[in-house]
Parts: structure tokens; C-alpha cells; sequence
């Protein structure tokens, strides 16, 4: 997926930013290209960042990248920690603990893989039908 031209949002890893700002980001970035991606990419997008902050010290970077002739979107958020992301079984009571359940459920496919340096990118690929799995 290197090929194709992805949209990048730069985020510093100490300083949290508004999730309305990532989710006005998408919303702006992708009407044009993948209208039909924007909802669940801005749910997908603003999961994975409050995981690299609540878990990996911080989010380095959103991208978007849209593939036409496949007909898929895939949104990657880059962070420092090499530890990979742990999906967990949340309780009807818990107030958390449920993002990557939702990336599952609106991912055809999610993931983590190691940055050249360290740290990893964690990866969903929307195909705009809501139909989720886990690699």
C-alpha cells in the first residue's frame, strides 16, 4: 500500500489534541476522495489515537490513505511504543476498554507493525461495510 498517496496529519506525542480536531480532520481530508469512509474513519482514526495516548505515550501521526481501485481505506496512527496493541474483553459496567473492539467491528482487517527505530504504526483497513475481523 506504499504506493498509493496518503494524507498525513502531524501530532505531538506530549500534547494530547481535541479528538474533534482528528475527527474534523478526516471529515475535511475525505468527502471528496471516499465520501462513504468518513463516519467510520473518523471513528476508527480517533480510537487508534486515544489508544497511542492512553497506552504508547503519545500519537506521532495519522495517515489516510485511499485506494480507488480496491476500493478500501486505510488509516494508520503511528506511535513510539514497540509494545503491540492488546484487544481486551470489557464488562457491561466498564466506562472503557472498548476501542479496539469498535475497530474490529468496522475494519475488514487491523493490525500493528514495527517503525524502522523503533516504536509501531497500528493499522485498520475500512471497506465501508462495516464487516470486521481481527488478523
Amino acid at each position: 500500500m506504499s504506493e498509493t498517496p496518503s494524507l498525513l496529519l502531524d501530532l505531538t506525542p506530549d500534547h494530547r489534541p481535541p479528538l474533534v480536531a482528528v475527527r474534523r480532520w478526516a471529515a475535511q481530508t475525505l468527502p471528496r476522495a471516499a465520501p462513504r469512509f468518513v463516519s467510520d474513519a473518523q471513528l476508527v482514526a480517533t480510537e487508534l489515537v486515544t489508544n497511542a495516548y492512553d497506552h504508547a505515550g503519545g500519537a506521532l501521526g495519522i495517515r489516510l490513505a485511499y485506494e480507488p481501485g480496491r476500493g478500501r481505506l486505510l488509516v494508520e496512527v503511528d506511535d513510539a511504543s514497540d509494545e503491540p496493541p492488546e484487544r481486551r474483553e470489557s464488562g457491561v459496567t466498564d466506562l472503557r476498554g472498548r476501542g479496539l473492539m469498535l475497530v474490529g467491528r468496522l475494519a475488514e482487517v487491523w493490525g500493528s507493525r514495527a517503525r524502522p527505530g523503533g516504536g509501531k504504526t497500528v493499522w485498520a483497513v475500512l471497506t465501508g461495510d462495516g464487516a470486521g475481523r481481527t488478523p
